[in-house]
């Protein structure tokens, strides 16, 4: 198959459909590891719980929307969030997981999808 490029990728319904621009899945604990990704180069580790997440590709602005999720094995209930837009940039942005209780632990799966920024 050879590539498709298209400028505007709509339904047959004619809803515009607008890509994922960047995805990652890592391990947040120890050593942090990307499982698997697309557009993204590396993780940095900024602490606990915290990190960037580097794009290969620069975004084009930082009006991008992420979305994170994630889950530390042995808390029920946590979840990660991304930290306040200020963070984003052309080529990285933050996240960080945050258990229950406000404070921030290092998370065995965390997830994250950026969409717009083209």
């Amino acid at each position: 198959m050879s590539t498709l490029k298209v400028d505007t990728w709509k339904t047959s319904s004619g809803l515009e459909n607008f890509p994922c621009t960047a995805w990652v899945n890592f391990n947040g604990t120890g050593t942090v590891v990307i499982r698997d990704s697309g557009n993204v180069s590396s993780i940095t580790d900024t602490g606990v719980g915290s990190y960037t997440v580097n794009l290969t590709t620069a975004m084009t602005n930082t009006n991008y929307n992420v979305v994170c999720g994630g889950s530390a094995s042995d808390i029920i209930g946590a979840v990660t969030q991304c930290v306040t837009p200020r963070s984003l940039t052309t080529t990285t942005f933050a996240v960080r997981a945050d258990y229950n209780n406000g404070s921030y632990l290092d998370f065995a799966n965390i997830f994250a999808s950026v969409f717009g920024g083209r």
